[in-house]
């Protein structure tokens, strides 16, 4: 009788039809990849090789993938003596399949054990939560939308044109991290792009044209949504294949599975790095509005009264030509953009890239309060002035960093100075 080691050890040629020379060993032997842990070495990884030398003369695989361990929540090893391990099908029966896959894949860090913890799945169970919630929504705003209804070629709108453009620079990575195993990161990435560009902005935006009277932007939606999403779902289904198949099959689509539908590639034509700079705008100008808001305790409900001044031309054509969008997403009951705009004293203010923004908050905002506020933000500016100027001080950062790299640095500490010398001008315009 073969002991359990010696008849894994058969496992990559014997299920191929060996000794016969099959068809299927002459296709897929060697295989490509043996994931495993790297507490079996000897036991298994050694043996199968040994074991195929022997018996084909090939190696049995190109490359081994070692991965951690699954330890319980305080570190220690599963084992049926010590009670503390986890039956996967009660976490599917509580979370399913594609949570507990997800976390498992993508929650490891090379070199390192995974310690597992059911707040990790329930994290993963939200995620795909989101994932299928912004489905309903795409589906309910495409009936009747096919795959020949999709055009990419016409007058895409800001939002549109930056949601292709990180979906293409996504893929791009996604695919290079794969091919160097890297699903740890590889989950980090898909997790914010589909969380925050897609599900946070991307479908929030989109709802002003859905919605909307414009039938030509409609249609551009309808598309880049359609799109999208479907390339956001061959991108998961790896990690996520049930939740993924059964959205896709929904989707306009063509071919009878996700599994064999084309893998994401990087396309040119979908860089717009002028949408991303218009987005960045946009996005940071809008969490500094809900922020403020936060901080004051006026909620969205409450139409508040927004000055905008652009830091120059290009700034103020953005954001004039997206007014709809800041309308909608700051709740403003009076909005005001224009180089030479001032802030009212009871004001509260923000500096974000690009723009100072003035929310008249009279009755609300006590000026002692915004005084300590801005002064906290001024700290927080010369920490990262001090920070910058020290590492560009440094004559072996200077000595070894790229010139891109310096220049990045460079362009950081003028960002992070002009930001400072608003707040400095704020402060002492509140204190006058």
């Amino acid at each position: 009788m073969l002991d359990t080691w010696f008849s894994s050890a058969l496992w990559p040629f014997s299920t191929l039809g060996w000794p016969s020379e099959t068809e299927d060993m002459k296709w897929y032997y060697p295989t490509d990849l043996l994931v495993t842990g790297y507490d079996i070495i000897y036991f298994w990884v050694a043996r199968m090789i040994f074991t195929a030398l022997e018996f084909t003369g090939t190696i049995p695989f190109r490359d081994v993938l070692l991965h951690g361990l699954v330890r319980d929540e305080n570190g220690q090893k599963m084992s049926k003596s010590l009670g503390n391990g986890v039956d996967p099908l009660d976490v599917i029966e509580q979370y399913g399949a594609d949570a507990m896959r997800f976390m498992l894949s993508t929650g490891i860090t090379p070199g390192q054990d995974l310690r597992y913890r059911k707040e990790k799945v329930e994290q993963a169970r939200n995620f795909a939560n989101k994932i299928w919630n912004a489905s309903r929504f795409a589906l309910m705003n495409l009936e009747g939308f096919k795959v020949s209804d999709i055009d990419l070629s016409g007058k895409l709108g800001t939002a549109e044109r930056w949601i292709l453009h990180r979906l293409n620079e996504t893929a791009r990575d996604i695919t290079r991290l794969i091919d160097q195993y890297e699903f740890g990161e590889t989950g980090r990435l898909l997790y914010n792009f589909i969380w925050d560009d897609l599900c946070d902005w991307y479908i929030e935006f989109a709802k002003l044209n859905l919605y909307g009277q414009d039938e030509e932007a409609k249609r551009a939606t309808q598309s880049v949504l359609a799109y999208v999403l479907d390339r956001t779902l061959r991108l998961i289904h790896p990690f996520m294949p049930f939740i993924s198949e059964e959205i896709w099959q929904h989707l306009p689509h063509e071919g009878e599975t996700i599994t064999l539908a084309a893998w994401p590639t990087y396309d040119a034509a979908f860089e717009a790095p002028e949408a991303v700079r218009e987005m960045e705008l946009l996005m940071e100008l809008i969490r500094a509005v809900r922020n403020i808001r936060a901080e004051v305790g006026a909620p969205m409900s409450r139409k508040v009264e927004l000055i905008v001044k652009p830091s120059g031309e290009t700034e103020e054509a953005i954001l004039n030509r997206n007014r709809d969008f800041i309308e909608r997403f700051c709740g403003t009951s009076q909005l005001e953009i224009g180089l030479a705009l001032t802030g009212p004293d009871k004001a509260m203010s923000a500096v974000v890239t690009g723009a100072e923004l003035f929310l008249p908050l009279a009755g609300l905002i006590d000026i002692e309060q915004e005084i300590a506020r801005l002064e906290k933000e001024l700290k927080t500016l010369n920490g990262e002035v001090e920070r910058i100027e020290r590492k560009l001080a440094n004559e072996g950062f200077m000595a070894k960093a790229p010139a891109k790299v310096i220049e990045e640095e460079r362009n950081k500490l003028k960002d992070y100075a002009d930001k400072r010398a608003k707040v400095l001008a704020r402060i002492a315009e509140l204190r006058g």
